[in-house]
């Protein structure tokens, strides 16, 4: 698989990331040995990027990822999260120096690295300056912990705080079909000042992943189940429209969720996409999302279709 720029970073990395947001609870069951196969069935595809948070059950998918590339750290490229931890059985955000700082030894010690080639605060904490937060990661910069700074679900204005004293240099954000905010503010200031972007949730949580009808519902443990996006009119509408994406996705001998990642990427200021299939079958699908080119008739035909779907929202660490 070949490699691009992050950026400003300069980290050559993959276009399509793999994430282990799944690994951390809120998506069902995780069985070890499964996760394990999957990271490492992504890194056999050649994905050098793998994308975790502390906040994915506070150490269990950095604990796995790290497992699963023991002795590869060296010939991956790893990014991980912090600013979130559980105050009692409520999930908040704190991005507060001595908790990042704490973050970023806990993830050491979870990853088994010595250093983070990126980390990102996940995210933006209210009642945290956040030329606070900025000055302790570029202290562990110093240090050697972290090699690259990077924000994750912030807009324009937070980056331009956070970025006060040094520029940001990375930012992790949603974006897919379903969920275009960040076309307006948020991606011109990061191509204006060459950050290197990394969209999550390509397939809208599974949504553009092609398995879902009007039918579908979610265990329990699984975030969508409670998901004003996942259940209702508002879903069944949306599955509507991804059957006519998967009716277009055919004509270019493509499956919807190739199409869905290509879209992602066809953005000029979108260098990546994180993907977290815990199927290998279907992981090792989206990676030929790299060997389609879409055409400005082929997106214009993608907007026309996109024009009869409630856009979701993006889940937050409050659940709202």
């Amino acid at each position: 698989m070949e490699t691009v720029e992050l950026g400003r970073t300069q980290l050559q990395v993959t276009p399509i990331a793999y994430g282990t947001w799944q690994f951390g609870g809120e998506w069902g069951e995780v069985e070890e040995r499964a996760a394990i196969e999957s990271i490492r069935h992504a890194r056999d595809l050649g994905i050098n990027l793998f994308d975790t948070a502390q906040g994915y059950g506070f150490g269990t998918a950095e604990r796995l990822l790290g497992k699963a590339l023991a002795g590869e750290m060296t010939q991956v490229v790893i990014a991980t999260k912090g600013g979130l931890r559980m105050d009692g059985d409520t999930l908040v955000r704190d991005s507060s120096p001595e908790w990042i700082r704490r973050g970023v030894e806990e993830s050491l010690n979870a990853l088994g690295a010595d250093h983070i080639d990126l980390y990102q605060v996940h995210w933006p904490d209210p009642r945290t300056p956040l030329a606070e937060t900025a000055a302790v990661l570029w202290d562990m910069v110093d240090e050697g912990l972290v090699h690259h700074v990077g924000v994750s679900n912030f807009d324009a204005g937070q980056m331009r705080a956070f970025s006060a004293e040094r520029q940001v240099e990375a930012l992790q954000s949603p974006y897919h079909l379903f969920h275009r905010d960040i076309e307006s503010g948020v991606l011109p200031y990061a191509a204006e000042r060459d950050l290197g972007v990394l969209a999550y949730s390509p397939l809208a949580h599974g949504l553009l992943g092609g398995g879902f009808d009007e039918n579908t519902t979610f265990p329990a443990n699984d975030w969508r189940s409670g998901s004003p996006d996942f259940t209702g009119d508002t879903f069944r509408r949306n599955v509507e429209v991804v059957g006519e994406l998967r009716r277009f996705a055919e004509e270019r001998e493509a499956t919807i969720g190739q199409l869905a990642v290509a879209w992602v990427l066809a953005h000029p200021a979108v260098q990546v996409a994180i993907v977290g299939s815990r199927r290998r079958a279907h992981l090792q699908q989206t990676a030929g999302a790299l060997d389609i080119r879409l055409s400005k008739e082929d997106l214009a035909r993608i907007d026309a279709i996109m024009a009869g779907a409630t856009p979701l929202r993006a889940p937050a660490p409050e659940g709202a």
